[in-house]
């Protein structure tokens, strides 16, 4: 008999067991650092933010350095979970002079040995 497969659940974790490069590239995003927060990615990595999809090095860098000097925000990482060895969820809460002035935001991580190959931030 067939059994359904099902999705690994996420469980959480705490921010300090999130892996290395997760950690490094938050660091360097909350101090705007473009160039150590882009070496945390694969070259052929992803990103989807705000319903945009950015491919590779060079187009994350553009989005990293617009998204730093757009608005001024705080960011609180207030949860972390692991699904599995390559899939991790940070959820952030921002506060700033963007639209809204408050958001919880969930930054989806999928990892290719220690680099991010992909990462999705939504609501």
């Amino acid at each position: 008999m067939h059994q359904p497969q099902t999705q690994p659940q996420a469980r959480s974790i705490a921010p300090n067991e999130l892996p290395d490069v997760i950690t490094r590239y938050l660091s360097a995003h909350r101090a705007h650092d473009t160039a150590a927060a882009v070496a945390s990615f694969a070259g052929d990595a992803t990103v989807v933010d705000d319903g945009t999809t950015y491919e590779g090095v060079a187009a994350i860098e553009g989005w990293l350095s617009r998204v730093a000097t757009e608005f001024t925000y705080t960011v609180e990482l207030t949860a972390a979970e692991r699904t599995d060895a390559t899939h991790y969820d940070a959820v952030h809460h921002l506060e700033g002079d963007f639209p809204g002035g408050a958001v919880d935001l969930r930054y989806r991580f999928t990892l290719h040995g220690d680099l991010i190959e992909r990462l999705v931030i939504e609501p």
